[in-house]
């Protein structure tokens, strides 16, 4: 399936497409604004940290408040609108999985990170002012670092890993229940094949096999990460998409029916009203109304 957004790796943000670059960091009142389009998805990860101002962020079709000592997180493949920088004051970190996996060969110390790529958690987290001060502190040494003419890839790296750290830890703080790390990284590794397989509407026997666990397990996993089962949660990928279809193309409702695999549209409809609430054509009329998409 064609892609229904740009996809903007870390130059385009800086306004220098071409540009290779894993890592950067800016300050919102020193940046420029970035040549991109309003709705779009990253190769990358972001984080914003706002510490003045209130803005608003949309990542699929859910609006957060961002307010003051808060943090932002957005990952790869999530369809991300900013409504607006400049009355901010606070900045942006973006970094690239290769960059912090730098001398790492294990992937899982990404996915150890509950609150990146975990699309069932809130994407913001509001802290207190001691927190933040904390976290602040330690941006302040990677804003100092990288203006260094001898600037360090090594000591950007291990201040991020730190910056990350203390992210987790207060998420940590503020859980009532921790996930154990296994069964985090196995539901992030259930996620990253969904998005790969989401559009063939497989079972939950099929990711569980991919994954040599038990259906019965992978339920767990998921139920216990998401408060979900895993056959929601297929069910909520393929809807998401259909939304984006929806939004975003001319497709009819048939045709968007068939484009994922539900092959009696009448079926398709009756699931999209019980996930949303709405027939796919009432959902279609409201965000042409939104995005005044003609």
């Amino acid at each position: 399936m064609k892609d229904l957004f740009p996809f903007y790796s870390i130059g385009h943000f800086i306004n220098q497409p071409t540009n290779q670059t894993e890592f950067e960091i800016m300050q919102f009142d020193k940046m420029e604004e970035p040549n991109v389009d309003d709705i779009h998805k990253h190769t990358f990860y972001e984080i914003l940290w706002t510490e003045k101002g209130i803005s608003k962020q949309t990542i699929d079709y859910k609006e957060y408040e961002v307010l003051p000592n808060s943090l932002f997180f957005i990952s790869p493949n999530q369809v991300h609108q900013f409504e607006e920088w400049k009355p901010l004051t606070g900045g942006t970190i973006l970094f690239t999985e290769d960059f912090f996996l730098l001398n790492h060969n294990n992937k899982d110390k990404l996915f150890e990170l509950s609150f990146l790529d975990n699309f069932y958690a809130s994407p913001c987290i509001q802290l207190d002012k001691k927190n933040f001060a904390d976290i602040k502190q330690t941006i302040d040494l990677i804003l100092v670092e990288q203006k260094r003419k001898d600037k360090s890839l090594t000591i950007t790296q291990s201040l991020l890993h730190i910056l990350l750290a203390q992210v987790q830890r207060c998420v940590d703080t503020k859980t009532e229940k921790s996930v154990s790390k296994k069964y985090l990284i196995l539901y992030k590794q259930f996620k990253n094949l969904l998005d790969k397989h989401f559009i063939e509407n497989k079972t939950t026997s099929f990711f569980a096999e991919k994954l040599h666990i038990t259906a019965h397990h992978l339920n767990l996993i998921v139920k216990s990460v998401t408060g979900k089962t895993a056959s929601e949660v297929i069910r909520a990928r393929s809807i998401l998409e259909a939304k984006r279809l929806l939004t975003f193309t001319d497709l009819r409702v048939n045709e968007i029916a068939t484009q994922l695999n539900y092959f009696d549209s009448s079926y398709f409809s009756k699931l999209f009203k019980a996930e949303t609430n709405k027939t796919p054509a009432a959902f279609k009329n409201e965000m042409s109304e939104k995005y005044r998409i003609r």
